[in-house]
């Protein structure tokens, strides 16, 4: 059997971590769980050689260096022009392969506990996606989360996959509570497969003048070493969307893979801490920290020794000069700070 190719996506700049992430250095190539950097973590995922080839990488000109230090010579990488969001940068992988290639499409700063069942349901998927299907990983959902996409089980394809009966974007409270109550519904966790070929000709039906344009941005392109570069006149007229909006949610072949493989986007400092875990206080700490009479705080400082007393649901970072203080209840604004903004 052919195959499956690691398709690993680099892009986004990770500032609901600041001050940790920045733009020099962001979320995917910091060891935010143990001493690997996620990105690593990715490529480690799909290491076994009789089932994954050699990766391929997206990413923008800035990272190529840091890219390129993790990648060790064991793939190849296309360097976007510009930013223009995951359909878009997943096409530009589609047109470099042959149409029967089977593309494993993958986030870089997300963090897998269970490596083993992420390599069962990427076998499955693979399967699936060469019989024509386009093929999301349903995240089996462990709580009412309200900043996930989610997606509803439909009829059974197989014993291990389904069709997709609708993609949901972010509910409110209410609605995520009745989501994971029902039961049917997973967590969209931006991890596809698909045919290379089946994945174009479902994006020329939907978007054809995004499939056209990446096709010719490759054809313009030039190549040096392991480095690709699309031309970038022809990818500036891309107007960006998600793979989501452009391809998932049009085409009548979406289905699904149930994975229950504790999974974690560590969209915020907040999901970090619950990927991190705690004490018997659900305390985290990094650092020099010392923490009294406290109930699930996490401090994580790369130099100043950091007190904390008597505080609940409190997250610190010291990362240099600066220092982030945030309840967890709003750890997804950090992005909006303008240290994180005007980088």
């Amino acid at each position: 059997m052919a195959s499956i190719i690691p398709v690993i996506l680099c892009g986004g700049s990770g500032t609901r971590l600041w001050p940790r992430s920045r733009a020099v250095r962001p979320k995917p190539f910091l060891p935010l769980i143990g001493g690997t950097p996620l990105f690593r973590e990715t490529l480690d995922r799909c290491g076994d050689e009789t089932c994954f080839g050699a990766p391929v990488v997206v990413a923008g000109a800035a990272h190529v260096a840091l890219v390129e230090e993790q990648l060790d010579g064991r793939g190849t990488l296309i360097v976007e022009p510009a930013a223009k969001n995951t359909a878009a940068a997943i096409a530009l992988v589609a047109c470099r392969l042959d149409e029967d290639a089977i593309m494993l499409v993958c986030p870089s700063d997300h963090h897998i506990g269970d490596p083993a069942a992420f390599a069962q349901a990427a076998t499955k998927a693979g399967e699936l996606a060469r019989e024509g299907w386009l093929v999301a990983f349903g995240i089996a959902a462990t709580a009412p989360e309200t900043g996930f996409g989610y997606i509803k089980q439909g009829a059974p394809i197989d014993e291990a996959g389904y069709r997709i009966e609708r993609f949901v974007e972010k509910p409110d409270r209410d609605t995520a509570e009745a989501f994971l109550a029902d039961g049917g519904y997973a967590w969209n966790g931006g991890i596809f497969a698909f045919r290379a070929g089946t994945f174009m000709d479902e994006l020329a039906s939907h978007r054809p003048e995004l499939a056209d344009a990446v096709r010719k941005s490759v054809a313009e392109g030039r190549e040096e070493e392991a480095r690709f570069y699309p031309d970038a006149g022809a990818f500036s007229v891309i107007e960006g969307e998600s793979v989501d909006y452009a391809v998932m949610e049009n085409t009548r072949s979406a289905a699904m893979v149930p994975a229950d493989m504790r999974w974690s986007d560590i969209g915020n400092w907040q999901a970090l801490h619950e990927a991190r875990g705690g004490d018997g206080d659900g305390n985290m700490a990094h650092g020099d920290v010392e923490l009294v009479d406290c109930r699930r705080v996490m401090v994580d400082s790369d130099g100043p020794r950091v007190s904390v007393i008597g505080l609940e649901d409190v997250i610190v970072v010291v990362d240099g000069n600066d220092v982030m203080i945030t309840t967890a209840a709003g750890a997804q604004k950090v992005g909006k700070l303008s240290g994180a903004v005007n980088q």
